[in-house]
C-alpha cells in the first residue's frame, strides 16, 4: 500500500508530537511535588505507575506511527526518483 504525501507527513508529525508531549509529561510527572506521584516516603504511587505506563505505550505507538510516515515519504521519493 502506498501512502500519500500529506498522510505520510501527518503520520511523521504525529510521531514527533507524541515524543514532544509525552517526554514533557514524563519529566513533569517525575518532578511532581503535589503528592500525587510520590507518597510522603518518596515512593511512587499507583498514579505514577499508571501514568508512566501510559507515557511509555504512547511513546512506542508514536514511534511506530512516525516510522510508518517516514517509510511512506521514502517510498514516495524512491518512486519519484526511480
Amino acid at each position: 500500500m502506498k501512502l500519500s504525501r500529506p498522510i505520510s507527513w501527518f503520520l511523521l508529525a504525529f510521531g514527533a508530537w507524541s515524543w514532544f508531549v509525552w517526554t514533557n509529561f514524563t519529566r513533569n510527572l517525575w518532578k511532581d511535588s503535589s503528592g500525587m506521584a510520590f507518597d510522603d516516603a518518596g515512593d511512587p504511587t499507583t498514579y505514577f505507575w499508571i501514568h508512566l505506563v501510559l507515557a511509555v505505550v504512547s511513546l512506542v505507538l508514536g514511534t511506530a506511527i512516525g516510522i510508518i510516515g517516514l517509510r511512506g515519504l521514502r517510498a514516495l521519493r524512491a518512486s519519484r526518483d526511480g
